[in-house]
């Protein structure tokens, strides 16, 4: 059984923390509280951190690390098949009912990606015609069932940064002449994973509660960001597949309108394509 150290008044578990977003919660946290992480693929350097556990929720009981851990709160950045997901979130959803916890769940722009014709707020209802958004909603609406004080919702749309998956996944099209596809009509906001840890830390600390929109506060259109992007980024010269869905303008966006955060808090797109900058 593992040892666990003392700091901080959280105890904090961030499931997912090998992940791209989840690793960058632990970091940003990691010095301030006691912090803890779930990682699902065999990792010897992990293995070795009393911080980390183990766990595939295809297979794992969630129970066991709840148990050990004892947090105060389960922040879930977890990925990966929905139904089992769904069923260890209902777990999660269980212990948060019969304990001091509360649970910041990472959810997605895509809950609204039903409707087109204008950005979502936070108090908007939701609507996917996508499966990842229905489970998004699905995590969602069950959660919203716990008492308000107890759950942290934060909705996201496309997120970027220097070694982030979608940056990784530009490069490799670029690299095998695949070509990169663009929605001229898609009009989005956007993050950064340094902005949202930031704001992460900052839900925690003054403890907050509700839904958060996590985007940039002002929009961008698909097609442009991606080629300025890759033109920050000192990628090589892509090729284009301009993908039109629509004749009209169609909207993914999260804005937040009630829960806002400090300016300083706040993000614009220019901030993002500085921070790919070479």
């Amino acid at each position: 059984m593992k040892r666990l150290a003392n700091k901080g008044k959280h105890r904090i578990l961030i499931l997912g923390a090998s992940g791209f977003l989840g690793n960058a919660i632990y970091k940003e946290l990691c010095p301030y509280f006691n912090t803890f992480g779930t990682y699902n693929i065999n990792n010897s350097q992990l293995e070795k951190n009393q911080h980390f556990f183990q766990y595939n929720f295809q297979e794992d009981d969630i129970y066991e690390i709840l148990n050990i851990v004892k947090p105060s709160i389960i922040i879930s950045a977890l990925r990966g098949d929905f139904a089992t997901q769904f069923i260890a979130h209902k777990h999660i959803s269980e212990y948060i009912s019969s304990h001091n916890t509360k649970c910041i769940f990472l959810s997605s722009a895509n809950v609204f990606d039903a409707y087109s014709k204008y950005p979502s707020y936070e108090e908007d209802k939701t609507l996917s015609n996508s499966i990842y958004g229905h489970f998004k909603i699905k995590i969602e609406n069950m959660l919203l069932r716990l008492p308000k004080k107890k759950v942290a919702i934060l909705r996201l749309p496309m997120v970027f940064g220097p070694y982030s998956p979608r940056l990784k996944e530009l490069a490799q099209l670029i690299k095998d002449k695949e070509p990169v596809e663009i929605f001229p009509n898609l009009i989005m906001n956007v993050t950064t994973h340094t902005k949202l840890t930031q704001q992460i830390h900052y839900i925690i600390n003054r403890n907050k509660s509700g839904v958060f929109h996590l985007g940039s506060t002002d929009l961008v259109h698909h097609d442009e960001f991606i080629r300025e992007i890759i033109n920050v980024s000192g990628l090589k010269k892509a090729i284009y597949k301009r993908v039109y869905t629509t004749n009209d303008d169609r909207y993914l966006a999260v804005l937040p309108k009630y829960n806002m955060l400090p300016k300083n808090l706040q993000l614009l797109s220019q901030e993002i394509l500085t921070e790919l900058e070479i």
